[in-house]
């Protein structure tokens, strides 16, 4: 008879940590991500197929949209889960260190999560300095929140449809330093191309509460010169550009990034 083997809560945090870089109906077993992670923690992938599956019917996100998820979550699933949100500040980092840890052996790697491809190793720019706990906790956060944001939007800018990931940024849409509980949420990103980003964090562009386009007086008395036309009324009052399974941004966040710039 086989020996069942219980996940432990180091196993659960990097799985948690998979489980935002992925979509709902990404939870797959032939899933080449979930794959090439179940070979690293010795489970198979089917076991970390199910495992999300468990996960999801703790999200209150996909509650909203009628998602249940399989019913099999435990109590570690549970405790862990609760943990991991709680204080995404301390959990995220450590996750994406056990995470990273799994595939690379540097500090000077990291990790990049693409669906459809599998987990592929980076080489981040060297800082010139040795890092302080909290600047290698902050660098963390960010790659893990650039990740959950492009893959949340298919790897696509979200008004353009621009398909390359390397031209891409997570933009955020309340400031990181300003509201550092909404820092990790997949809620407060939308993947921009470089241009949009710009605009967007100067306030030249915003969106509304059905998530279309606006675009500033300002910018609309620059729509003279071609390549501003091209560039923006061009994509004027169209919704931003998600996958059916993409999780929205938060609208609260929308409205106040309007009224910080005064955008109407």
């Amino acid at each position: 008879m086989t020996t069942r083997v219980r996940w432990t809560r180091d196993q659960l945090l990097i799985v948690l940590n998979v489980y935002h870089k992925l979509r709902f109906g990404q939870f797959d077993q032939r899933q080449p991500v979930i794959i090439d992670l179940a070979e690293r923690i010795g489970r198979t992938p089917s076991a970390v197929a199910m495992k999300l599956s468990n996960l999801a019917s703790l999200d209150p996100a996909l509650q909203l949209r009628g998602i249940e998820g399989l019913k099999g979550a435990s109590n570690l699933d549970r405790e862990t889960w609760d943990e991991y949100h709680a204080n995404p500040a301390e959990l995220v980092p450590l996750s994406q260190e056990r995470f990273d840890a799994l595939f690379v052996g540097a500090e000077s790697e990291t990790t990049e999560v693409i669906p459809g491809k599998g987990i592929r190793k980076l080489v981040r720019a060297p800082s010139g300095e040795t890092e302080t706990v909290r600047v290698t906790k902050q660098r963390r956060g960010q790659h893990y929140f650039r990740e959950i944001v492009l893959n949340n939007y298919d790897n696509r800018c979200a008004v353009t449809v621009l398909p390359i990931r390397e031209l891409l940024i997570a933009s955020h849409i309340l400031p990181w330093r300003d509201h550092e509980a909404e820092r990790l949420n997949v809620r407060n990103g939308i993947a921009l191309n470089s241009l949009h980003d710009a605009a967007f964090d100067q306030g030249l562009i915003g969106f509304d509460d059905d998530l279309r386009l606006m675009l500033t007086s300002h910018l609309k008395s620059r729509l003279t010169h071609e390549s501003v036309k091209s560039s923006f009324e061009t994509f004027e009052g169209k919704p931003l550009n998600l996958p059916a399974d993409g999780i929205h941004p938060k609208i609260e966040f929308l409205a106040n990034h309007r009224q910080r710039f005064k955008i109407t």
